[in-house]
């Protein structure tokens, strides 16, 4: 692939960002502002939501080109979605409960000024995720911090959770895993290369947090072009 097909000019993922702000109904174009340099998009503005400042940087992530995106949106919560904290730490425990992939009672949830933070300890990076992910959308919440550690039962070395991740990255239809370098340091796993899509950059992201014992995922992965 050459150099000239692989470049994205800045205006070129700018626009793109913009278009596709505008056609996703989660986020008004208005409200977020895009700057991108060098290949890297900041998003600015104020939402009234941090589902809707989660869903602008999915967004921007998804745009071809891009080599990173720094989200500096602002969570302005209006009147009408303003709760205590007390409120927020109740929906938030009961969210938790209700969700299926969180083991109940292993997960901590505390807020203060519409700040959630997250301890505990989970045997899965995938039940962290989810704990998280059911917090997002919750009214009044301003943003989400997850200290939750992940301790897997019995030992794992990081040769075998490499071939295992290697192994079940090859089994999907829709990942090239020959395009995909994988290290394994202390339970963060660290994805690197290129892959073809958006979708297929969440998928092998999806299926690194899915192995046992990682607490953390570094996805280094470009988007080709």
């Amino acid at each position: 692939m050459s150099t000239a097909t692989m470049a994205r000019s800045d205006t070129d993922i700018q626009r793109d960002v913009l278009a596709e702000l505008a056609w996703d109904a989660r986020v008004r174009a208005s409200e977020v502002g895009v700057s991108v340099s060098g290949g890297i998009v900041t998003l600015t503005g104020w939402v009234d939501s941090y589902a809707k400042k989660w869903a602008a940087e999915r967004i921007a992530h998804r745009i071809r080109g891009n080599r990173a995106v720094a989200n500096d949106i602002e969570v302005r919560l209006s009147g009408t979605a303003e709760r205590t904290d007390t409120d927020i730490a109740t929906a938030a425990s009961r969210a938790l409960e209700w969700d299926a992939f969180v083991p109940i009672g292993r997960i901590e949830v505390t807020a203060a000024n519409g700040w959630l933070t997250l301890r505990g300890e989970v045997e899965r990076g995938d039940q962290k995720r989810a704990a998280e992910r059911a917090l997002r959308r919750l009214t009044g919440v301003r943003g989400v911090t997850n200290l939750v550690a992940v301790q897997p039962v019995g030992d794992l070395r990081e040769e075998d959770l490499k071939r295992d991740i290697r192994s079940a990255l090859a089994r999907r239809i829709d990942i090239d895993a020959d395009l995909i370098e994988i290290e394994v340091d202390e339970g963060t796993v660290v994805l690197t290369g290129e892959v073809r899509s958006w979708l297929e950059r969440e998928e092998a992201e999806r299926v690194a947090w899915a192995a046992p014992g990682v607490g953390e995922v570094e996805m280094r992965l470009r988007l080709a072009t």
